[in-house]
């Protein structure tokens, strides 16, 4: 396998470890403030069929189930593949400064997840209060630090 096949593989493991640690972080958010789950991810998907000209298969619970699971598989995808991107980067020779490395992750987090949300018009996040900029950024510095230290540890 080349290296940057190898770089692909070890930066997706990096990516699926920040991408637990990104909603361990938001579940201990939801559990000590007792706040509800988002439904921007849902949304997220409803408007990528509408834009796609499909549609979610199902009635019902059954269509519901289906957009909250393709929601969460958004974020999962996501994620691994931000790692994907850093570990292909490394491979290549990028290694910056470890706040450096961890900052593009957390801003391709970012972007990877809040990008379509915001395109889609499912949110706005000039409109976000304080308190939901903090709950949208801490978590995706937990996935910027674990990935990061993830893909250090895995690439010698």
């Amino acid at each position: 396998m080349t290296s940057r096949a190898m770089g692909a593989l070890y930066g997706a493991a990096a990516g699926a470890a920040g991408t637990v640690a990104l909603d361990t972080v938001t579940y201990l958010d939801m559990v000590l403030r007792a706040r509800p789950a988002s439904h921007t991810p849902e949304t997220t998907v409803e408007r990528l069929a509408e834009a796609a000209h499909t549609h979610v298969p199902g009635d019902g619970d059954r269509r519901e189930n289906r957009t909250v699971a393709l929601g969460a598989l958004t974020g999962i995808v996501a994620g691994v593949g931000m790692g994907a991107l850093l570990g292909l980067a490394r491979a290549a020779g990028w290694r910056p400064p470890t706040v450096i490395a961890a900052a593009v992750a957390a801003v391709g987090a970012l972007a990877g997840t809040n990008g379509p949300m915001i395109a889609l018009k499912v949110t706005d996040p000039r409109t976000w209060s304080t308190t939901d900029w903090v709950s949208d950024l801490v978590p995706h510095l937990a996935y910027a630090v674990v990935t990061r230290a993830a893909l250090e540890r895995l690439d010698p």
